[in-house]
């Protein structure tokens, strides 16, 4: 016999009941962690990126309902994060204002119990995260269309924070202003989503100014008042500053991802499933950098990406972004390290971390 449409929604608010409960019980437990934490001074650290990593990889494999896995991982990364804030609230920084893709990824990463810094700029991240006014801090590394961050890459050159995560993002870019009744003259973006948008906006607004600033979000913020202008920005940042949209999903290549670093004072244990990322200056003579990656072969080590970009103040001279599979805490990677070490002017291990779940 089919149930009517009140007997359903009686047993959606008695599961719902249910829910309520078990989540309240795994506060209690999360609490109670925190304490024990408290009193045998365990300096694991409150927050566990590996540990995090493992439990929703874990729901995500034994996942076997209507539900996608990856939807039931984010519904258990809100719960996770509401109770983490029990322990300790965390604050992170990111690239402000809000309404930016880094501040999305932040939200991604974290959940939206997270205490948030917006900054300026890509330093002032590395600086409020380097003096604890923020316990982590999130900055853009790659861009699938646009390559690798050059600000990032400087700033990991010269700091010394580890990355201990990564999230990704997909870079839906709209076109917005606060009336689309009006003329279009200027367009305000940042220079990479200018970018990305090139041959649209060439072929759909081809006498329009074109202004570089400092992030989408600011342009739509910018913009809230000024006549005949548009912002290229994220979704968040049309509905969070009133705007309209005059297009969607402008972006010249399907699939454009950016990808973001979490950084900290940390190293992350092994999670199970991890990439280790170096930077790495080699001897300016013929076959260097491939003999100073052969360790890395040697050791069936499988990398991940690299990409070259100058160091700062050395002209014509360049150093490299490696990431590679694993935990440099295993065998086979340590080893290769070490040998690589040996080879290199220079090299920093950035950090070992969980490969990005969500």
């Amino acid at each position: 016999m089919n149930k009517t449409l009140n007997e359903l929604r009686v047993e959606i608010d008695t599961l719902d009941k249910q829910i309520q409960s078990l989540i309240g019980k795994r506060a209690e437990l999360a609490a109670a962690v925190a304490e024990v934490k408290r009193t045998t001074n365990d300096k694991g650290g409150f927050y566990r990126p590996e540990r995090e990593a493992q439990v929703l990889r874990a729901i995500i494999g034994r996942n076997d309902n209507l539900l996608k896995g990856t939807d039931m991982a984010h519904i258990f990364r809100e719960i996770m994060s509401a109770c983490l804030a029990l322990e300790q609230k965390i604050k992170v920084a990111y690239l402000g204002p809000k309404g930016t893709y880094t501040q999305e990824a932040t939200l991604k990463h974290f959940g939206h119990a997270v205490s948030t810094l917006d900054c300026s700029s890509i330093d002032e991240i590395f600086h409020e995260v380097e003096k604890g006014n923020a316990n982590y801090g999130v900055v853009p590394i790659e861009n699938s269309s646009n390559g690798v961050i050059g600000a990032t890459v400087d700033m990991l050159y010269s700091q010394n924070l580890k990355v201990c995560g990564e999230v990704e993002i997909s870079v839906r870019h709209q076109l917005m202003m606060a009336d689309q009744s009006q003329e279009i003259k200027v367009i305000y973006a940042h220079q990479q989503a200018l970018d990305q948008c090139r041959r649209w906006l060439n072929d759909n607004y081809p006498h329009a100014e074109l202004q570089a600033v400092v992030s989408n979000a600011f342009a739509a913020k910018f913009i809230k008042d000024e006549p005949n202008a548009a912002a290229i920005a994220s979704e968040v940042a049309l509905g969070l500053y009133g705007l309209e949209r005059v297009a969607k999903n402008i972006e010249d290549k399907t699939g454009n991802t950016t990808r973001f670093l979490v950084l900290g004072k940390e190293e992350v244990p092994v999670s199970g499933k991890d990439k280790t990322s170096i930077l790495i200056v080699a001897k300016h003579e013929a076959g260097a950098l491939l003999d100073l990656l052969s360790p890395l072969k040697e050791q069936g080590i499988n990398i991940l990406q690299l990409a070259h970009h100058p160091i700062p103040n050395a002209k014509w001279e360049y150093m490299f972004l490696v990431d590679v599979e694993g935990h440099q805490q295993e065998e086979s990677v340590e080893k290769a390290l070490a040998q690589i070490a040996k080879k290199a002017i220079k090299i920093n291990i950035l950090g070992s971390y969980p490969v990005t779940v969500l």
